[in-house]
This record gives structure tokens, C-alpha cells and sequence, in this order.
């Protein structure tokens, strides 16, 4: 066996990576597929572990793809993890602070000002729609820990920037400005239907266009509508780049949306952003900082928020207990959430952008999160299997990713209660529902339901995990 002392210094970070976060070989196995996503392809599961072995004992320096994905695994660049020159995307300084452990806030454009932020968002949607999505994968990973959180901060207590007025009028008025505020919802009812790779690129190209817009000056109100549509589009590009399986720009997007919500006077908006902010570090298995984007989102709303909002921004923070594996403090979240939506009345008008968190949504989340507590602790199989099974009769068919997801995870739950016949019923559904959605998180959930059917080695559930296996190749 090798001694630990005569190591090569980068399989020394490497198994010192792992063990901070206290995970097994087999864990940090499953979080490299998920750093692959749609653009890498990696060998079989059994496969990709008996590397990581051999990285760990120092045979043979990582070869590509790994020292990309062990970078975005671990949030390091490759010059401290590897002592190489970084990817293009980060600098030597991005991870400075051990503590940290994020690519550093420079890789975010942290602008409050309205200007700025017109001008920033129409520099980065002209270099995205210039960009090869392959070359957008490659980036080395997103800003977390306190380079993330501080920063967010400034936008509990920032007051809106008042954009200048225009004593002439600007290029557009707001009978223009209602058609694009209609092209943004059309934009995120396709994102909802079929996931982002489909339209993404389009909605790059709105979002440049009002970027382009914001830069002259207008009238208060076509100012204000305007940044408060920019701001959606930023969110609903956010949103697709994930599903692209481009976390590096989705995170800058979100930021920009963020930005963007100040000068357009939509706090409550502001606050929607920060869950799906939320969502993405959660995601990426970081409950800790997700939990503090939803405070931060909890308190700068919590005299303005409709009731629906304030159902959402609970389950968020219910998912981030059921992260940390605190099943008591995700129970007191998740009653809040639900004592929250039984508010909701004719009386408390919602705006278009949290229509979708509806029964079915409030269901599918939750049961989502009692699933993943079951993965540790089977008691809570059977609540995840009564939520998920209500979301899925109550969710609108039109709605693929989120039905996918749903079904997906019902048939993961029906496996855990030891149910063999009816999680191979509706893992082949699922799989089916997956193949036509264009989602990486969809991909994800799919990749690991496939690998806890692998682990248990099970001869009746052999074609299944072939059907899923094609799936994900596909």
C-alpha cells in the first residue's frame, strides 16, 4: 500500500478534498458525473471509482477530462489543486482563502449601478452569442462561500438607483415595452414546457437587445419596466444555461438579474432570484450557502411578499435542511411553506413570474426532499412517495421538465419502499419522459436513480437500467 508521505502533492489535495468534506470515494465518483453533464462522456460508473483510487494512491498523474471535473467537483482552480496553468475563466488569485473554496467574486459582476449593469449585461450577452457552448461547459466552477453571500447582501440594503430620465423620450414606448414583457413570458413558458436547450440562444438575443435599449436614456416608467424586463429574461437565461449544463453562466446570469431587479423596482423579484440562486448551490451540494441567500431573500421581503412567494422561499429553506440532514428544522420549514400557500387568496394578486409555484409545484418539491432523506433514512420513503404522487396528479402536462422530475423521483421513492414491479413500471415511464426534455437536472436525478439501480445489482431490474443507460447516452 502506498504511504501516504511519498504521495505526489496533488493526490494529496485530492484525498484532502475529500475528506473535508466527508466524502466517500463512491461519493465523490457520483459528483463527477454530475460535473460532466451533457458535454463530457465518462466510463461506467465502476469505472470512474477505481480511478479515483488510483488518483488517491498517486498512480499516474489525472488525465483529461478529470483534472477539469475534479476542479469543478472541489471549486478549485487547476493551479492549486494541480500546480498548472488555470482554464481561461479563473485567475491564480481566484482561491486564495482555503476557507473560501470558490473561484473568487471577480469572476462575478458585482454592479449596482443601473447604467453599469445595462452596460455589463449587454457585454455578456454579445460574447455568449459569439461563444461555443462547449467552450462555455469548460469554465471552472461557481463563486460560493463569503465571495458570494457578502456581496449579495449589498442587495437587502441597496436603495434603487433612480435611472436618468429623458426629456425627449427614448427609442421605445410603453406600448413596446408591453410586447416585451408578453416575449418574456412566452420565453418562460417555453423554458418551463421543454427545458433550456431549445431557446436558449433566442433568449440571449432579447436580453442583448433591452441591454441595448438601457443604455440610452427614457422616460422613468419605460426605464423601470424595462429593467424589470431584463431582469426576467436574465433569470429565464439563467434557467437554460443550467439546463445546457452551463452552471458558470447561469450563476452569472442570475447575479445580473439581481442587478437588474433594483432599478426595476421589484424587490419581491429580487427575492425570486435569490431562491434560484438557492436552487443551483443546492444543486451543486452547498446547503449552507443556499440557506443564507434564503434568509437574506426572507428579509428583504417580509413585508412585501404575496403569501405564494413566501410558500416558495420556505420550501427553499426546507431544501437546504434537508441537505444539511436535518430532518426536524426541513420539517419546520416545509409547515411554514404550507401555511404559507393556504393563504393565498383572490385577494393577494401574483405577478406571472411565481405563477408555476402552484399545488402541483408546492407537492413535487417537497416530496422531492423527503426523498432525498430517504436515500439516508427509509422512514421517510413513504412520505416522499404521498407528495410526489399528488404532484404528479396535479401537475399540467405541458409542464415536461417539472413532470419528468416528479416522475422520475416516484419511481426512485416506490425502489426505496422496496416496491420492485412498480419502480420498474415507472422508471421506464420516467426514462421516457426524460429523452424528451432537453434539462441536465433532469439528466442528473435520471444518472442517479440509474446508479442506486446499479449498486443493488438485481436481475429483475437489469432492462430498466439498460433503458436508462440509453437514455442518458442519448
Amino acid at each position: 500500500m502506498t504511504d501516504e508521505t511519498d504521495l505526489p502533492a496533488w493526490a494529496e489535495r485530492i484525498r484532502h478534498e475529500r475528506r473535508r468534506r466527508g466524502w466517500s470515494q463512491k461519493q465523490v465518483a457520483v459528483h463527477l458525473f454530475k460535473a460532466a453533464g451533457n458535454e463530457i462522456a465518462l466510463a461506467e460508473f465502476e469505472s470512474v471509482l477505481r480511478t479515483i483510487k488510483r488518483h488517491e494512491a498517486g498512480k499516474g498523474h489525472p488525465r483529461d477530462p478529470y483534472p477539469l471535473l475534479y476542479c469543478r467537483v472541489f471549486e478549485i482552480p487547476e493551479t492549486k489543486l494541480f500546480e498548472r496553468p488555470a482554464v481561461p475563466e479563473a485567475t491564480t488569485d481566484d482561491c486564495a482563502d482555503d476557507d473560501a473554496n470558490s473561484v473568487s467574486s471577480a469572476a462575478l459582476p458585482w454592479l449596482w449601478g443601473a447604467g453599469q449593469t445595462a452596460d455589463a449585461i449587454y457585454d455578456i450577452t454579445k460574447s455568449d452569442l459569439m461563444l461555443n457552448r462547449r467552450e462555455a461547459v469548460k469554465a471552472l466552477a461557481i463563486t460560493a462561500g463569503l465571495p458570494l453571500v457578502d456581496p449579495v447582501q449589498r442587495w437587502l440594503a441597496y436603495p434603487p438607483p433612480v435611472p436618468s430620465p429623458s426629456e425627449y423620450g427614448g427609442r421605445i414606448g410603453l406600448d413596446e415595452v408591453a410586447q416585451l414583457e408578453h416575449a418574456a413570458n412566452v420565453f418562460r413558458t417555453w423554458d418551463d414546457q421543454h427545458g433550456g436547450g431549445l431557446a436558449r440562444k433566442a433568449v440571449i438575443g432579447q436580453l442583448n437587445e433591452v441591454a441595448d435599449l438601457l443604455r440610452d436614456s427614457h422616460p422613468h416608467e419605460v426605464s423601470v419596466r424595462l429593467f424589470h424586463v431584463m431582469a426576467q429574461l436574465a433569470k429565464i437565461a439563467a434557467t437554460m444555461s443550467w439546463d445546457c449544463g452551463m452552471q458558470t453562466a447561469a450563476q452569472k446570469y442570475y447575479v445580473m438579474s439581481l442587478q437588474a431587479s433594483t432599478p426595476g423596482e421589484d424587490k419581491p423579484f429580487g427575492a425570486s432570484v435569490l431562491a434560484s440562486m438557492a436552487r443551483q448551490l443546492l444543486y451543486l451540494d452547498r446547503p449552507q450557502d443556499a440557506l443564507e441567500l434564503i434568509r437574506l431573500a426572507l428579509d428583504g421581503v417580509r413585508s412585501t411578499a404575496t403569501p405564494r412567494l413566501r410558500a416558495m422561499l420556505h420550501t427553499r429553506e426546507a431544501w437546504s435542511y434537508a441537505k444539511m440532514g436535518r430532518p426536524e428544522s426541513f420539517k419546520r420549514a416545509t409547515g411554514n411553506a404550507k401555511d404559507a400557500f393556504s393563504e393565498i387568496g383572490s385577494h393577494d394578486p401574483d405577478p406571472d413570474w411565481i405563477a408555476y409555484f402552484d399545488d402541483a409545484e408546492l407537492a413535487g418539491v417537497t416530496g422531492g426532499r423527503y426523498l432525498e432523506l430517504a436515500q439516508h433514512d427509509s422512514r421517510f420513503a413513504g412520505d416522499a412517495l404521498d407528495h410526489i404522487r399528488q404532484a404528479v396528479a396535479l401537475r399540467q402536462r405541458s409542464s415536461m421538465r417539472s413532470l419528468a422530475l416528479d416522475q422520475v423521483g416516484l419511481a426512485y421513492a416506490h425502489l426505496l419502499t422496496g416496491d420492485r414491479d412498480e419502480a420498474v413500471t415507472l422508471g421506464n415511464a420516467a426514462a421516457d419522459a426524460a429523452g424528451q426534455v432537453q434539462s441536465d437536472r433532469v439528466r442528473v436525478q435520471l444518472r442517479e436513480f440509474y446508479l442506486e439501480i446499479k449498486a443493488r445489482k438485481d436481475p429483475i431490474m437489469a432492462p430498466l437500467e439498460q433503458h436508462i443507460r440509453e437514455t442518458l447516452a442519448r
